[in-house]
């Protein structure tokens, strides 16, 4: 549960309702601060970006007879499909169903694993920034 904290300076900033008068106030400057140094911002948001263009992600489903690869981007590289998943895919419209919901799931794995790994390297950069943890990443990350 949230609070919305309006600043003239940093606009609204989501603060949990649990947090102290003194935990908004240090994250508030911590924030202030870093509008003084745009440069380690910017430096933190391009590692970030690169490790997210590096990383492959791999979800599957029925038992690997799906494999999805995605990148840190949220962008699917790869689908692998078993040889007799896709032999079967030819057969009925009840084994075509099953491979599409088979790589739905496979990619919607992938694609968490990818957020989970995003959320990890922008809290990484939030705290070498001096900044507490960054409340609605969670919502922000999917």
């Amino acid at each position: 549960d949230f609070l919305l904290i309006e600043d003239k300076d940093t606009g609204k900033m989501p603060v949990p309702r649990k947090a102290t008068m003194f935990d908004k106030l240090k994250a508030l400057g911590a924030i202030t601060s870093l509008m003084k140094d745009k440069d380690k911002i910017r430096d933190a948001f391009d590692r970030v970006k690169e490790k997210s263009a590096q990383a492959r992600l791999e979800g599957s489903a029925g038992g690997g007879a799906v494999q999805a690869i995605v990148s840190g981007q949220m962008k699917v590289i790869e689908i692998k499909l078993s040889p007799p998943l896709a032999a079967g895919i030819a057969a009925d419209d009840r084994t075509r169903e099953l491979a599409g919901n088979l790589i739905a799931e496979a990619v919607n794995e992938a694609l968490a694993k990818a957020q989970a790994a995003l959320k990890t390297a922008v809290e990484a950069e939030a705290k070498a920034l001096g900044l507490p943890e960054i409340p609605g990443l969670d919502q922000l990350m999917g």
